[in-house]
């Protein structure tokens, strides 16, 4: 940190640890730099009510100008991170330059297909409110499409809805594409039945919702299975085709609905930070969530593998994103007014 100047911090990504962070982290000289490459905050847990009609899409989502409007002392930027300097301490947009004194990954993940990027585009994931509006426009137009089919066996194919993964995501949409067929549109065509539309939920481990407590996922799968929702656990997809999923046990389910929702990465980006990553491009970060070697640089939230006393993962979820905020705000504020190695490094703690 030069002599008199005071202190840069730039965050990127306004996700929840983002938005957390910058809300946390105070200091009287500091300046932070928040960049995204949208001008919107997006509250993901809900975008499966927008990809099933029930929201519409600015009800979950907040421009992040107006949400941090009283934050002193802070720029956002509208760019995209290309790339990182991490010896210089600089993060390259795609239209400007940062230099920083403490640099917070906070990029958030995308979908993974396991090593099938060729199943995408018969099975979008929900990421995005543009992943969600395309998905509710395919629900929707398969029941039109249905209304005006003759042929029964057709006819059920048009009205059947498969979703990979059963994790929150996954039991959320499930839920919801039940809720839409057997109440809102069922009194919309005259010539088919919605609430006779088959909702499919695949899941390869034993439970929905297997990293939840027990009763969590037996009362979800109690609920899924009240609504009409059929649930196939340990089940694995063999192979994805336009309208087909081909499972491991060598069954074969017609439908022209199908949703992924079976896993997450880390963003790309990760790749280009010469650090360690895991399979899913997490970055293996040290227990007070900086990089190895780079004490300033900090991952929090989906980017980055952080592990729990019991030897497991922090789930991918929002709180956890908020806390890994916390932490490392309360650290860079100890460091900046004590000096960078002088305040202790605490580990994080889910």
């Amino acid at each position: 940190m030069a002599e008199g100047k005071a202190p840069h911090v730039v965050v990127l990504g306004a996700g929840f640890g983002g938005l957390t962070f910058c809300h946390t982290f105070h200091h009287p000289t500091a300046r932070v730099t928040l960049v995204d490459r949208t001008n919107h905050h997006l509250f993901q847990p809900l975008l499966y009510q927008v990809a099933t009609g029930g929201w519409s899409a600015p009800e979950i989502a907040q421009p992040i100008r107006a949400i941090l409007s009283e934050q002193q002392n802070l720029t956002v930027l509208l760019d995209e991170v290309k790339d990182f300097g991490l010896a210089a301490r600089k993060v390259v947009l795609e239209k400007n330059n940062l230099s920083y004194d403490y640099l917070v990954l906070a990029l958030g993940g995308r979908t993974s297909y396991f090593g099938h990027p060729e199943w995408e585009q018969f099975a979008p994931g929900l990421k995005s409110l543009e992943d969600a509006v395309r998905i509710r426009n395919r629900v929707l137009l398969a029941f039109e499409k249905a209304e005006g089919e003759a042929d029964p066996e057709r006819q059920g194919k048009l009205m059947t809805m498969v979703v990979v993964g059963g994790g929150p995501t996954g039991v959320e949409l499930a839920g919801a594409l039940a809720e839409l067929a057997k109440y809102v549109l069922r009194r919309d065509f005259r010539h088919i039945d919605p609430g006779h539309a088959r909702v499919i939920l695949l899941e390869a481990s034993p439970a929905v919702l297997a990293h939840f407590p027990p009763d969590l996922s037996a009362s979800a799968l109690a609920q899924l299975q009240h609504m009409g929702v059929q649930v196939q656990t340990s089940t694995r997809v063999k192979s994805i085709s336009p309208g087909r999923v081909e499972l491991e046990s060598g069954e074969v389910i017609e439908a022209e609905t199908i949703l992924w929702a079976a896993g997450v990465s880390a963003t790309r980006l990760t790749k280009k930070l010469g650090v360690e990553l895991n399979r899913a491009d997490q970055v293996l970060v040290n227990p007070d969530l900086s990089l190895p070697g780079h004490p300033e640089v900090f991952a929090i939230g989906d980017m980055a593998l952080v592990l729990q006393e019991n030897g497991e993962p922090v789930p991918g979820v929002s709180p956890a994103a908020m806390q890994m905020a916390k932490h490392v705000a309360r650290m860079i504020e100890d460091e900046l007014a004590l000096g960078l190695g002088q305040a202790p490094r605490r580990p994080f703690k889910y």
